[in-house]
This record gives structure tokens, sequence and C-alpha cells, in this order.
């Protein structure tokens, strides 16, 4: 290291041998990221290269099985949780209590709407009694009326929060994950569960866009699970809406024909195709 903070080897060798040294050394430190700039080139993979890669040597292209139906599980009120009974890996069924909460408060609130619903309706039937006897006039009966509207709206809206008081499964699966436990204090956003759907699952998967020329919605494929060792025969559901146009891709969804009891989301594997066309 020079005075100047310079590293040693290659600013000395420029000052020590002259003028000529000194601007060969600057032209060869203002060529260098030309060249490495050149090299980078050279080895960065062309833009169709990911979809060269998706299939192997004897056209089978990486799969994934995932579940049809994916769900978080939130709170949308802040209460304390009463029951939340399943843990990770259990079953349940379509409409099974999955989460409870404590309502005693929000309960009690609706009970105190629905009385004043009762208190709103006594006073609007008591003033169209006495309109009746010319003791007082139509604008105490509107507002009676506008009364008794608004004490229905506020039980309505205390309704549907008692109503957020217990969660059912919007169907049939298993747990995937637990956030929560009984007793614990959640707030509105809170994740308490996330589930996944049961029955068939889907396969992902990601082929050449060239595949259009053959590939359509119904056709049979093979399914080579990897952690398992097995094949399973599945076909095309639905091909995706938008070619990647760097990558010249597409998405495809398929499906497991049948349900196996042994086959969980991600799982991986290989598609292949009998069908398909070079």
């Amino acid at each position: 290291m020079d005075p100047h903070g310079e590293p040693g080897g290659r600013h000395l060798t420029a000052t020590r041998r002259g003028r000529p040294g000194g601007a060969l050394a600057l032209a060869l430190w203002l060529s260098l990221p030309l060249v490495v700039a050149s090299v980078s080139a050279r080895a960065a993979p062309p833009s169709s290269a990911p979809a060269l890669q998706l299939a192997d040597k004897d056209g089978r292209i990486r799969t994934q099985l995932s579940s049809r139906n994916a769900v978080t599980i939130s709170s949308e009120l802040a209460a304390r949780i009463a029951t939340l009974a399943l843990r990770d890996g259990d079953a349940f069924r379509p409409g099974q209590l999955l989460v409870a909460f404590d309502c005693e408060l929000y309960q009690s609130q609706l009970r105190k709407a629905e009385a004043g619903i009762d208190a709103a309706n006594a006073l609007v039937q008591s003033n169209l009694r006495l309109v009746e006897l010319n003791s007082i006039g139509k604008f105490e009966v509107q507002q009676a009326q506008a009364r008794l509207k608004e004490a229905q709206a506020e039980a309505a809206s205390q309704r549907s929060v008692v109503n957020r008081c217990s969660i059912a499964a919007p169907f049939g699966g298993r747990v995937a994950r637990r956030h929560a436990a009984a007793h614990q204090y959640v707030t509105p956003g809170t994740p308490l569960l996330d589930i996944l759907e049961g029955g068939t699952l889907e396969v992902q998967m990601i082929v050449p866009s060239k595949w259009l020329a053959w590939l359509k919605p119904g056709v049979a494929f093979t399914v080579e699970v990897e952690e398992l060792g097995k094949s399973f025969p599945a076909r095309v559901l639905r091909l995706g809406a938008q070619i990647d146009p760097v990558s010249q891709t597409l998405p495809v969804v398929g499906a497991i024909d049948g349900e196996h009891a042994a086959l969980l989301p991600g799982m991986s594997g290989w598609a292949v195709y009998p069908q398909r066309q070079k």
C-alpha cells in the first residue's frame, strides 16, 4: 500500500516505469469492464433456455401436486378462542365446526339492540294511536319510525357480528398448519388455521408453448411421483391464459384420476405424455 492508499503492485509498476507504463496501465484498467461484459454476454443463456430445459431427454416435464383449494382461516373478531380442537394433519368434514369464540359480550350487545327494537316499535304504535286522537302531529310519528329503523339496523349489525363467533369448514379436507390455540385472545386478521381441500389433487406444470399444437384439455398422461416411486394416471384440466413472452412457456393444470390416500399436496415428480409429438 502506497502513502496515498492505492494498492501497491499495479500502481507502483505504472509510476516507476514512467508515462508509457502509466498510460498502458490506464488503458488496461479502462478496458477491463468491456472484457468482463463480453465474457458475461457469452456466458449468459439465451432467453429461450428455460423453455428448452423444461423437458428432460425423455420428454418428461417436472410437476408438483397441489390441493384444489388452500385457505387460511383468519379471525374476524377481537375475542378469546373458546374451541379450536383440530391439529396439524387432522381431517374434517364440510360444515364441521373449526373454531368457536367466546362471544358473551357480543351476544349481550345483540340482546340490547333487540330490546331497542321492541322499545322503538312500542313508541311507533303509541304515536299512531295518538295521531288518531289528534294528540300529536305526523312529525312525531315519523321520528318514532326513524328510531325504529335505526334500532333494526343496529340489531342487524350486532347479529352479523355474533354470526362470526363460529367458523365452519367450507369444504372437507385436512389441517395443514395451526397458528393459534384455545383460550388465546386474537384480533381481526389473526391467522388461525391453514386448511387444504381433500379429494382429487391437481398437477401443476409448465410446458413449452409449442406443445399447444397437440396439448388440449382432456389429454391423458402419467405422473411419476418421486416420493412414492409410483405412477398415477392423470389428465389435463385446463391451459394457462397467457404465454410467457421471455421463456415461451405456458402453465398447465392437470388432475390425478381418482383419489389416492398416499398422495399429498407438495409431492413432486414427472409428467409423461405418451401422445407427445416432437
